[in-house]
Parts: C-alpha cells; sequence; structure tokens
C-alpha cells in the first residue's frame, strides 16, 4: 500500500479535455485527454471527461491507488464555492451556466472541486514550477488569450465573483481604439494575445496565416514582420511592470504559448519590463513557466488536495 495519496485532475480547454492521476507530490501517473466536442454542448464535454476518469480509476484500481477527489481547471469564469460556470466565450457555446463540480461529482462520486483553468495553472507553477518556495506568485498565460493567476501561500486569490487575475482585460494605451474579445477596447489582450499580433500585422500591411508565421518572417528579418512582434513584445514588458507595481508578488511567471518564442520577443519584453519597474524593485524577478503542457492537471490535482486538507 502506498504512503502517498492520489487525486484525478481534469483540465478543460477550449479545443482540449485532459485528465490525469496525480499524486501528492504532483507526479502524473497515468493521463489521457480528448478534443473537447463544443458541438456536443455541456452535456458531451461533461460525459467525456467523465469517461476519462473512468479509465483512470481502472489504471489506478490496478495498481492498488485510491482516487480520493477530483480536482478541475476550466475555461471560463468559475463561481467560487459552487464550481458553477459563471461565465464564458462562445469558445465553449452553452458552457455559461454548466454545474460542472455538481454535475461530474454525481456522475463520478467522487468529491470534486473546480475553478477557472488560469488559475490551475497558476496554482501547478507555484507548487512546482517556476514559483516554487515564493511566497507569491503572479502568472499571466499569453495564448490565445490573455489570463492570469494570482497565488499567495499557494492559493489562487479569487476575488468576489472568481476573475481576480484576469489581467487580459487590463487597459494598456498602446491597444488604445483596438477591439477586444470582451466587447471593450483598448486591453492588453486586445494588443498582445497571439491572435492579436496576427492581427496587428495585418493592420500594419502584413500577410501571415498565424502568429508563427509573423515570429518567422520576424527571425528571418522582415522589418514589418520584427517592428510589429517587438512593439508587442515591449507592451507586454510595459503591462508586467505595471501590474508588478501594483500587485508586489514576489515573482512574475509569464506562461502560456507565447512564453516558448524566441530572444525576438524575450528580449525587448524583459527590456521594458525592467523600464517600467519602480526603483524599490528593480529586482523583482520574471520567469518563463516551467510546467508546460501538463500544467493545468497538475494545478487542478493541487485544487483537490487543498481542499482535501
Amino acid at each position: 500500500m502506498s504512503d502517498h495519496r492520489y487525486v484525478v485532475g481534469i483540465d478543460i480547454g477550449g479545443t482540449k479535455t485532459a485528465v490525469g492521476v496525480v499524486s501528492d507530490e504532483g507526479h502524473i501517473l497515468h493521463q489521457g485527454e480528448c478534443p473537447t466536442d463544443t458541438k456536443g454542448g455541456p452535456e458531451q464535454i461533461i460525459r467525456n471527461a467523465c469517461q476519462l476518469v473512468v479509465e483512470m480509476d481502472d489504471y489506478a484500481a490496478a495498481q492498488g491507488l485510491p482516487l480520493l477527489a477530483i480536482g478541475i481547471g476550466s475555461a471560463g469564469v468559475v463561481e467560487p464555492g459552487t464550481g458553477r460556470i459563471s461565465s464564458a466565450t462562445d469558445a465553449i457555446p452553452g458552457w455559461t451556466g454548466t454545474e460542472l463540480r455538481q454535475d461530474i461529482q454525481k456522475i463520478t462520486g467522487l468529491p470534486t472541486w473546480a475553478e477557472n483553468d488560469v488559475h490551475a495553472h497558476g496554482r501547478a507553477e507555484a507548487w512546482l514550477g517556476a514559483g516554487k518556495d515564493a511566497s507569491s506568485m503572479l502568472l499571466v498565460a499569453i495564448g490565445t488569450g490573455v489570463g492570469g493567476a494570482f497565488v499567495i501561500d499557494g492559493q489562487s486569490f479569487l476575488g468576489q465573483n472568481g476573475v481576480a487575475g484576469l489581467v487580459g482585460h487590463y487597459p494598456i494605451p498602446q491597444a488604445t481604439g483596438i477591439d477586444c474579445t470582451c466587447g471593450g477596447e483598448g486591453h492588453f489582450e486586445a494588443l498582445c494575445s497571439g491572435p492579436a499580433i496576427l492581427d496587428a500585422y495585418k493592420r500594419a500591411g502584413g500577410s501571415a496565416k498565424d502568429t508563427r508565421e509573423v515570429e518567422e518572417l520576424a527571425i528571418n528579418g522582415e522589418d514589418l514582420a520584427k517592428r510589429v512582434f517587438q512593439e508587442c513584445a515591449t507592451a507586454t514588458g510595459q503591462a508586467l511592470g505595471g501590474l508588478a507595481n501594483l500587485l508586489d508578488p514576489e515573482v512574475i511567471v509569464l506562461g502560456g504559448g507565447m512564453a516558448n518564442a524566441g530572444d525576438l520577443y524575450w528580449e525587448p519584453l524583459r527590456a521594458a519590463y525592467q523600464a517600467e519597474l519602480i526603483p524599490f524593485l528593480k529586482d523583482k524577478p520574471l520567469y518563463p513557466a516551467k510546467l508546460g503542457r501538463y500544467s493545468g492537471i497538475i494545478g487542478a490535482a493541487k485544487l483537490a488536495f487543498a481542499n482535501l486538507d
């Protein structure tokens, strides 16, 4: 009989649902995934997730490892306490109003807790990643959108409605007049997300199929791509510096797909970040996230362990 405890972590995103058996040391022993069936609606997404939980339970049973609970990190705003999806974008049609925690707990019979997926990523990085051993950490995740999580003593600060850390809708001057996915304008996400960088390149007269191509054109010396890519990186660095001044976390961690960009992105970003910090905070570290694609599973599992404790 193992001396460790084991739970299931579920990471539900707009394109993929990933599930894993996770130990109390943060090791993923077994994992599986499936496309997030947005066409099938919330009920099908939950059924598919629960089928993966059954597969995890079969694995755990064969290894003699009792599963104690389920933690979920999900796209959308997750209501604190209830685990209900109180707001969501069209990435998952009909997701708003889904009783996520209640439905999965009812089907699986396991104690279940849920939070926003970026909050779960933040938990993971604070537990085992770039924020390990820090008393506080701000994770900013930049990919299809821009999200964030402010983690204090290992716990995500959620705010009254579960939207604390929603840094994508923090206004930045460089985005003035640019429409945001939320319906507003001038927000961090409107200029600095992956799709927003592609849009900025197209507004400047360029042509590319995706943000990766813009980066490749910039690396290969195209002046327009290089200018746009670096301007967006600079705006990101300034925003991160402003957030550091506002919140004063021990560390700031940059995650999401854009964190994997190369020096052409990171060098102007770091320079702008340092320039924006008030003098007293000049040594405030900025790190890339460490845990990669499985951080959502690990963070969701940590949510379960935190509630079991």
